[in-house]
């Protein structure tokens, strides 16, 4: 691996979003993007299922792993001390990259999957008399969710005799304010809904309906997987309870993820896994877990993983989310005006201005033969529901073709896009 970074050379602060993107000096963070595909430059666009990871957050590991590798919490050696200041280290970067206050606390996980099944199996899994969730009680999920912020409350549902309503959208995929307030009763005890949906980049007014269920006595779960990386707003400005995200969508490595929240709300959890290092006293007869957020926490951490993400944190940062915000809307508006252009071409939420990622179908054309096509070209998209079964039913759809981008990715990008669309519709027509 290089010991040396080329120089990121970035915009003042004061003119981050106004200033064009130093666009070159951005990619050359990104190694990957050198390498072709099929004899074709690489235009990588499936970043809202994964990002790539810069030079600095693969320093960043790297130096941990050759210089503190250790496990943390649990010894008095220098390298266990060191490791564990670098893992406490990574979760203070991340309190403030996220905006957290003192009520705050946030816990590691493996990604935004676990973060939110913690959630929905620790708001039942207490037992009777001590869990959240109980007979009779209501749970609100949104038409707009990813799997992992649906499934794992259709189980909560089951397993507490609750009851899951879905808040859907109107025709063009929006959530409205008024049909959430329908929805909401003295029953309420949970609303969990994305800040950016990954199937169509639809932003639901996500500020206001937050307010809304926290005013109905209700705790609040938001998936920012899609959004962390983005300008967002502070936790500490948000009625938000939880808050789940994961380092791959953020440019950091896989398999290390967030779940940050109200104090006293993640103190209600039960927690999903049990063992080393989350507990305080153990008998054979008895346990007493640990405080937050070890509690939370139990086994051995993926610590390099915690480096990484707060390298990615501050890599953003450095840069600007305003700026790299800027960028990709941008080439979105590009993009969806390109390929609405093109005949029999539908993109899904056209009006999503503020999106990274744009999906579309074509008449008569499956998107896998479409993907296939464009991985021939060097062009990597994503075909399929994206983790997003119900909202595709909702539209009368099957699966999409779905472009995303991240800091890297460039108009030329865009432009070969919707040429080897245009392409490929031809072939396949």
């Amino acid at each position: 691996m290089p010991n040396h970074q080329p120089p990121l050379t970035l915009p003042e602060a004061d003119r981050a979003a106004a200033a064009p993107p130093p666009l070159a000096a951005w990619r050359a963070q990104f190694p990957v993007l050198s390498q072709q595909i099929h004899g074709h430059a690489l235009a990588y666009l499936d970043n809202a299922a994964t990002t790539h990871m810069p030079l600095a957050v693969m320093e960043a590991m790297r130096r941990f792993e050759t210089h503190e590798r250790a496990n943390i919490h649990r010894g008095v050696h220098t390298l266990s001390q060191r490791a564990t200041d670098a893992f406490e280290q990574a979760r203070a970067t991340l309190k403030r990259f996220i905006g957290a206050d003192a009520g705050h606390e946030l816990v590691f996980t493996s990604g935004t999957t676990e973060s939110l099944n913690l959630v929905a199996q620790g708001l039942w899994g207490a037992g009777p008399g001590q869990a959240w969730l109980r007979p009779g009680d209501r749970i609100i999920s949104t038409g707009l969710e990813h799997h992992a912020n649906l499934v794992p409350w259709q189980h909560a549902a089951r397993m507490s005799g609750a009851e899951l309503v879905v808040l859907r959208p109107d025709a063009q995929g929006r959530l409205q304010q008024d049909a959430l307030a329908a929805l909401l009763t003295p029953r309420t005890r949970v609303l969990a809904i994305t800040a950016s949906a990954n199937a169509t980049g639809e932003r639901p007014p996500y500020e206001a309906m937050l307010a809304m269920a926290r005013q109905a006595g209700a705790l609040t779960v938001l998936d920012a997987a899609q959004a962390v990386g983005h300008g967002m707003p502070a936790l500490s400005a948000l009625a938000c309870d939880f808050m789940a995200f994961s380092g791959h969508k953020m440019y950091g490595p896989m398999g290390i993820g967030v779940l940050a929240g109200r104090r006293d709300a993640l103190e209600r959890l039960h927690p999903l896994r049990l063992g080393g290092d989350m507990v305080e006293d153990v008998s054979y007869e008895r346990a007493i877990y640990a405080a937050l957020p070890a509690r939370l926490e139990g086994g051995t951490p993926n610590v390099a993983g915690a480096v990484g993400l707060a390298a990615a944190a501050t890599f953003i940062d450095r840069i600007g989310r305003a700026a790299i915000d800027g960028h990709l809307h941008a080439l979105r508006a590009q993009a969806v005006a390109g390929l609405s252009a093109l005949p029999g071409v539908t993109v899904l939420a056209p009006h999503a201005t503020q999106a990274a990622l744009v999906s579309f179908v074509a008449d008569q054309v499956h998107p896998h033969d479409i993907g296939t096509l464009l991985d021939e070209r060097g062009i990597a998209v994503r075909t399929g529901h994206h983790c997003a079964q119900p909202l595709h039913d909702h539209f009368g759809l099957g699966p999409t073709t779905r472009a995303s981008f991240a800091l890297y990715n460039s108009a030329e990008e865009v432009e070969r896009l919707i040429a080897a669309v245009a392409r490929a519709l031809e072939m396949l027509r």
